[in-house]
């Protein structure tokens, strides 16, 4: 076995071992915005992409092909577990609103995935208005947010979501210390997004509605009145 063949084999096992079940456990589900995600960063140079979601390798590499960016990965799910590990979830709030050090309009596209929907109404606000602050004018944001309600005695779980192509991914759960929290209403993902605009949104057979953000690009200043 060669040298380049051995690395690429452990970059394989470390995908694998990071994705959790293998490829034949998990559903394939269609997404309608991931494809509109790429797209509207693929014009952009090296952008910055914030991902919130577990390191996924396969993912990593997905994204550096289609748009050569630079991946930056916060996985806030450890953030939820310690909380409620360590029965602080009423001073989550206060550290999502410092979590991220980023600069203001640092960032081109970030990836939520389903966070929000293992947030009570308090912190997805605060998480909310940080993801605004640090999105870049004219970045995008992805989001996906559940619509049923959680099912009694369900197993809390986490889903990776897995890039198979621009318009299908794999969800592979594992474990989490916290459950799904209760749907949120469309007016109140629009009022905690209130500074982006919603470009795309669509309500899947899988109770999942994707929406796709964007922030509005900054109004240029206005010229100062002529001289008479």
């Amino acid at each position: 076995m060669s040298l380049s063949d051995l690395f690429s084999r452990r970059r394989k096992e470390a995908a694998d071992s990071d994705t959790g079940a293998s490829a034949s456990d998990a559903p394939v589900h269609p997404t309608k915005v991931l494809a509109r995600f790429v797209a509207s960063l693929s014009a952009r140079t090296q952008p910055v992409l914030l991902d919130l979601g577990p390191v996924v390798g396969s993912n990593v590499s997905f994204f550096g092909e289609q748009l050569g960016c630079k991946i930056i990965v916060e996985d806030l799910s450890k953030d939820i577990d310690r909380h409620v590990r360590e029965g602080k979830l009423d001073d989550l709030p206060a550290a999502l609103s410092k979590r991220f050090p980023h600069e203001s309009a640092s960032i081109d596209g970030i990836l939520c995935w389903d966070v929000f929907d293992y947030l009570d109404k308090n912190s997805a606000k605060k998480l909310a208005e940080q993801l605004t602050r640090i999105l870049r004018p004219e970045g995008v944001l992805l989001a996906f947010f559940v619509t049923a309600e959680p099912q009694p005695g369900a197993r809390p779980e986490y889903t990776r979501h897995i890039v198979i192509d621009p318009n299908h991914l794999q969800h592979r759960p594992y474990a989490a210390a916290r459950g799904k929290q209760r749907p949120m209403p469309n007016r109140d993902i629009q009022r905690m997004f209130e500074d982006l605009r919603i470009t795309e949104q669509f309500l899947l057979k899988s109770n999942l509605r994707e929406v796709l953000f964007r922030k509005p690009a900054e109004a240029p200043p206005s010229s100062p009145p002529a001289a008479r």
